[in-house]
């Protein structure tokens, strides 16, 4: 809920904690109606899943809400940045699906990812036949307007910044004062920007202010290796229906259908005007309609 432009997250339901194979520990919580149709979600990078708490608190009424953090972001702890890597990612997932049944029961389930979450479930050897649907926003894929090489350069800029970036705040005033000023999320909902320092910053081990929760060179790595995995993605292999929901498309590395006839038949694709990356942070109720129409479209709700 929100009072005066705050967002409070409810407590969850349950909490369990996952052993990964790495003895990382990442935290499934659970919200929402347990009796209804269960969605999975997660996050983008260097985000956590308790900052889209506007986007889908709207499911909470109708949908069993199952949530977790990417390792060394949100809830868990900071893991080796050696195993901090999309195959990592995808043993992850495929791990916490089968926590998700031994925990919460065996149900369908529809999986929604937003941006470098979308690639565990794409590249799990599962195929998405863990899933009755997935629902996929903004998702780091091909775009025709722009070949390898851009992408390639255009990553490796996005993880230089990402090192740069300041990671540490002696207030979480002092940081919301900073996002204030970033053009990142000046199109999100009132109160994104107090409840982005409460997800993404962590008391600081030193008891001297703040620091982010998944650290810079994390976040970094896993920019510059995105256009890498992304041309593993086959999207005619994938064994349940898939919705893709872009930001506009004329932002130059939106997700746009392959010019690959193919993709376009197998995706069904819709796109949000005027929505930038951070679709769900932006437009939440639009996004949520868009779940709700392809749910009721496949008969899955």
């Amino acid at each position: 809920m929100i009072l005066a432009g705050v967002w409070t997250l409810p407590e969850p339901l349950s909490v369990h904690d996952v052993m990964m194979d790495d003895r990382t520990v990442i935290v499934l919580r659970r919200h929402g109606n347990p009796d209804g149709p269960r969605i999975v979600l997660c996050h983008g990078n260097g985000l956590a899943i308790d900052l889209y708490y506007p986007f889908w608190s709207l499911l909470t009424d109708d949908f069993d809400v199952v949530v977790y953090d990417l390792r060394s972001h949100g809830w868990n702890a900071v893991s080796d940045l050696s195993n901090h890597t999309f195959p990592t990612f995808v043993d992850d997932h495929d791990t916490l699906m089968q926590a998700i049944d031994d925990h919460f029961g065996e149900k369908p389930q529809v999986g929604v990812f937003h941006s470098i979450s979308s690639m565990a479930p794409l590249l799990s050897p599962s195929l998405g036949s863990r899933y009755s649907a997935l629902v996929l926003f903004d998702p780091p894929l091909r775009n025709p307007r722009v070949v390898r090489h851009q992408l390639d350069e255009a990553a490796r800029r996005a993880a230089g910044l990402a090192t740069q970036r300041s990671h540490r705040f002696k207030t979480e005033e002092a940081f919301i004062d900073l996002i204030g000023f970033s053009p990142t999320f000046k199109l999100a909902v009132p109160g994104v920007h107090e409840l982005l320092a409460r997800t993404t910053l962590r008391p600081s081990a030193d008891g001297d202010g703040y620091e982010l929760r998944c650290p810079r060179e994390h976040e970094a790595q896993i920019i510059a290796h995105a256009s890498i995995f992304a041309v593993l993605v086959d999207f005619s292999a994938m064994q349940c229906p898939i919705k893709v929901v872009g930001a506009d498309p004329t932002l130059p590395y939106s997700y746009l259908p392959t010019i690959d006839l193919s993709e376009i038949l197998t995706v069904d694709y819709d796109f949000l005007p005027d929505a930038t990356h951070f679709l769900q942070l932006e437009q939440p109720e639009k996004c949520v309609e868009e779940i709700r129409e392809f749910l009721t479209q496949i008969g899955v709700i």
